[in-house]
């Protein structure tokens, strides 16, 4: 599947679901914030959030400091 992640377009293996995406890209699910073709995810639909040919994929990491 043609997805465009953070503004680079990626070719992802057999991925149909937020959490799948995430996993394929080994990134940590409680510690991102995703955002689907200018929609934000909630967390609880990560597992249920269905990913199309062609969407638009921003995963913003939580940064911590003081």
């Amino acid at each position: 599947m043609r997805l465009t992640i953070n503004g680079k377009l990626c070719n992802a293996k057999k991925v149909e679901t937020v959490t799948e995406l995430l996993n394929d890209l080994k990134i940590e699910p409680n510690r991102v914030a995703v955002e689907v073709n200018l929609s934000i995810v909630k967390k609880d639909a990560y597992s249920t959030f269905r990913l199309n040919e062609g969407d638009k994929v921003e995963i913003v990491n939580f940064v911590g400091g003081g």
